[in-house]
């Protein structure tokens, strides 16, 4: 049973690797974007008001955004492509079409069943449960909704994709079209069961802010901790949203007109020189998205192998980057999120903790990004924000991240990045960064050999630097043969089988599809 449940986790493990894989890369360009759209920065550095700058820093930053405000649609399809053990793209494409369904069965429930919510001119569907992605109004399931999706059109796909119809008509329905039949149906009761089963999960977490409101000190720490711990669900919108954006959080009155939500009140405080109030304790669900993310990343570059110390750090700093700079934290929440489930616990209870020393120790400053927070902060100054002590807490948040997961990482050996399990025999120890190539075919019939042959290998994939093969029969595995090809080591998980090559492992993957579709 355990080993079921390991090899469970290690198919979903490998399926989030392939849509992750772009969301670090769009993290990267995203930084680029916010810097050139930045008006703080613009305000220090008058060339970037050019407006060809503008423009193209616009371009840059909506163009990832897109894909960022639309994780739900890019982890549906990935992962069904991901599990799919042949004709991936097939799989992708009916992942695709059963999204789209999915969105349009939730759109239809709740239009015929008259429970469609209208748009408020000032909020749009906030506090509705509902939203609307790709013009299609339904059931905010945020993220969640994709991987769900994406498992089960995976799972499907794999057990349908070969069936054959031997009549006229039924014929038509043979093969990957009975896949897509099968996700038809599903698409359809699980965008109509959406409509019902989801509501009330909706309605738990506005409970919950009810009673964080109501809670004082223990309050700001269930907001601080359910703001991050719910990212994965795409709930945690549900947490934050009422207070920064309703009465909820706090009120302004000047003259006639009566501001609500903590944001609009931090901002028109700010634009008019007014002390701050309490309420801007609801806007530091920024400060360890500006700050506490350093100490994350340097935990995981400080625990990665020393040969992976490099490459990990080339492609984690530019990510804290981005979540300091931009508050776009997906890229590094997905990276342990599922693979570490105690360090999200962790992750959670930190940043909940730091709120409440944010107001207990009297901080009313920003810390919406890392620019914005600076300047906004010396521009108003320490008597109305408290800066000092703002930044001396962000220094401590950064350490005890770095303490934490360190601790935790090595006390449960976990496979963060640059972690990945050396093997016990490596196609030379001495020499761990050996650079694989393709030369020949012979070559790569060595690997296929050494793993146990094309009637022993269920399924080929990859991701950043590893051949990730599945097989039957492990004692099949020759790792001489294996090691023909070179490469910097091999790790054995019972019937998966890792092969570390380096950044050439797509190309070799390639070859190796190639070599076995040719037998």
């Amino acid at each position: 049973m355990k080993e079921k449940v390991m090899n469970g986790l290690e198919k979903f493990s490998k399926a989030m690797l392939s849509p992750l894989s772009y969301i670090s890369a769009a993290g990267l360009i995203l930084v680029l974007g916010a810097l050139l759209t930045s008006t703080s920065l613009s305000a220090m550095i008058p060339v970037l008001q050019w407006t060809p700058i503008k423009l193209l820093g616009q371009l840059i930053y909506n163009c990832i955004m897109v894909i960022i405000n639309n994780l739900s649609l890019m982890f549906c399809v990935g992962i069904a492509a991901a599990l799919a053990k042949k004709n991936k793209q097939q799989a992708a494409i009916i992942g695709l079409m059963s999204f789209f369904m999915y969105l349009t069965a939730g759109n239809v429930t709740l239009t015929q069943l008259g429970m469609l919510a209208e748009a408020d001119p000032m909020v749009g569907l906030y506090g509705t449960g509902q939203s609307t992605v790709f013009g299609i109004q339904t059931v905010d399931m945020g993220v969640f909704g994709g991987i769900l999706l994406g498992l089960v059109c995976g799972w499907v796909y794999n057990r349908t994709c070969e069936k054959q119809f031997k009549g006229i008509i039924t014929q038509i329905y043979s093969g990957n079209r009975w896949s897509f039949t099968c996700m038809v149906v599903f698409s359809i009761l699980f965008g109509f069961g959406s409509c019902f089963f989801w509501p009330p999960v909706q309605n738990v977490i506005s409970a919950l802010t009810d009673l964080i409101a109501t809670s004082g000190n223990f309050g700001l720490f269930l907001y601080g901790f359910l703001e991050r711990f719910l990212i994965p669900t795409g709930l945690h919108h549900l947490i934050y949203t009422p207070f920064q954006f309703s009465a909820l959080g706090n009120s302004l009155t000047v003259g006639d007109a009566t501001y609500t939500g903590s944001y609009i009140v931090m901002m028109m405080e700010y634009s008019m020189g007014l002390p701050f109030s309490d309420g801007i304790v609801w806007m530091y669900t920024g400060f360890t998205k500006t700050f506490g993310y350093f100490g994350i990343v340097a935990a995981f570059i400080f625990c990665a192998r020393k040969e992976n110390r490099k490459k990990t750090a080339a492609v984690l700093v530019p990510l804290a980057f981005t979540a300091s700079l931009a508050s776009i934290t997906e890229p590094l929440d997905f990276m342990f999120c599922f693979s570490a489930p105690i360090l999200w616990v962790a992750h959670a209870c930190i940043s909940g903790l730091f709120i409440v020393l944010l107001h207990i120790f009297h901080v009313t400053g920003f810390t919406t990004n890392l620019l914005g927070s600076i300047l906004m902060n010396l521009s108003a100054g320490a008597d109305k924000t408290n800066y000092p002590t703002l930044y001396l807490l962000a220094l401590c948040q950064i350490a005890v991240y770095f303490v934490v997961f360190t601790l935790l990482i090595k006390a449960f050996n976990l496979h963060t990045p640059g972690r990945e399990e050396a093997s016990t025999e490596t196609a030379g120890s001495d020499a761990p960064a050996k650079k694989a190539s393709v030369k020949n075919a012979a070559e790569v019939q060595c690997v296929i050999d050494g793993l146990g042959g094309k009637e022993n290998i269920l399924s080929v994939d990859n991701c950043f630097t590893r051949l990730r093969v599945n097989i039957k029969d492990p004692a099949k595995l020759d790792e001489a043969a294996i090691n023909k090809l070179p490469n910097s080591g091999i790790v054995k998980k019972g019937t998966d089988i890792q092969i570390v090559y380096g950044l050439q492992v797509a190309d070799i993957k390639r070859a190796v599809e190639a070599q076995l579709e040719n037998q």
